[in-house]
């Protein structure tokens, strides 16, 4: 976690694993995601629930990185009455123990595409590619420290946000192994791996950052990274941390240069970054990737457009081999995503 500005802490406690009383803000969100890949088995994924209790619904995402190229995915706008849980759509999160044990499940139908980039047009990718089962169990055991919380003022009240320019109040990282069961139609396989959570909450409009890069890696049980590069008014700004020697150590810095095809989606990647330990330089493979979107309507009937490009993307770094996601989100203006028409 960067340093706090003066008058400021973080704030964590464990009843944060938990779901908050929403605030009144209509955009109001709390989300938990996760991701893993298992490399013997060559299959991994992310998968999110969002709940927005003030607007009746849940964003639920499930993405499955599988063996032979494909990719099984599903998102749906699920109702939800209140912000009691994180149970929606079919997935269900369920902390076990906070911040050391946490279970994910699904099942239900998702959209199994040969071709994962023909997601940019998701009504033609549901429309064209089959549905199929899945159902999926994964147990998580935290096997770093937690990254992060809610900053708050000295006396510990809480910052005054406003929530069309908001993006998140709380947030906390923390790299995990997990292992359990995924099936897709009728194939299943047990898999063991490691990969990163977060858990978000506060007022969210996907429009309301710029762009960022955010790079979650494992290269085994004690040795991992997440490191971001995002835009702002005024520039970048890295942040992150690798962990090592059973702690966090701060990225002070970072540089994140990526290789795109003629869709601006990312094949490959150099980052490099400093701590207070030292330095660090990674490269990455994109093994798949799919191209997801956030599409709002502003209060002056503007049409905002957010790309969300997630590759599965494997990691090397000090000889050791590693994996992760990679997730470029960009505002789109005129078909070009910011940070390439900025850069």
């Amino acid at each position: 976690m960067a340093k706090l500005a003066p008058g400021l802490k973080l704030r964590l406690d464990p009843q944060d694993e938990y779901t908050h009383t929403p605030e009144a803000a209509k955009n109001y969100n709390e989300s938990m995601y996760f991701n893993m890949y298992d490399p013997a088995q060559r299959i991994g994924g992310w998968f999110r629930i969002g709940n927005r209790p003030n607007e009746h619904y849940a964003e639920m995402s499930c993405c499955l990185y599988l063996p032979d190229g494909k990719v099984a995915f599903i998102f749906k706008r699920a109702e939800i009455a209140n912000n009691d849980a994180m149970d929606a759509g079919g997935m269900r999160i369920d902390v076990i123990e906070p911040f050391k044990r946490l279970k994910v499940t699904f099942e239900g139908d998702a959209c199994l595409l040969s071709d994962p980039h023909q997601m940019a047009n998701p009504k033609k990718a549901f429309a064209e590619n089959p549905k199929v089962k899945v159902a999926m169990n994964l147990d998580y055991t935290g096997v770093s420290p937690m990254d992060g919380g809610e900053i708050v003022n000295e006396d510990g009240s809480k910052l005054a946000l406003d929530p069309e320019k908001s993006f998140l109040r709380g947030h906390y990282e923390q790299h995990m192994a997990a292992a359990g069961t995924i099936s897709v139609d009728g194939r299943s396989w047990t898999v063991n791996g490691y990969g990163v959570r977060d858990k978000s909450w506060g007022p969210r409009h996907w429009q309301a950052i710029s762009w960022y890069k955010w790079l979650p890696m494992n290269f085994g049980p004690d040795f991992g990274m997440v490191m971001t590069v995002s835009g702002t008014p005024d520039g970048q700004r890295a942040s992150g941390m690798v962990f090592e020697d059973g702690r966090y150590w701060p990225i002070e810095d970072a540089r994140i240069e990526a290789e795109f095809d003629e869709n601006w989606y990312q094949k490959s990647l150099t980052a490099w970054c400093r701590t207070e330990k030292g330095e660090y330089r990674v490269d990455g493979k994109v093994l798949s990737l799919i191209p997801l979107r956030n599409r709002r309507t502003s209060p002056d009937g503007t049409l905002l457009s957010t790309r969300i490009t997630e590759g599965m993307t494997e990691y090397r770094c000090n000889g050791k081999v590693g994996y992760g996601l990679s997730e470029f989100l960009d505002q789109v203006i005129d078909g070009v995503p910011v940070s390439v028409a900025t850069a």
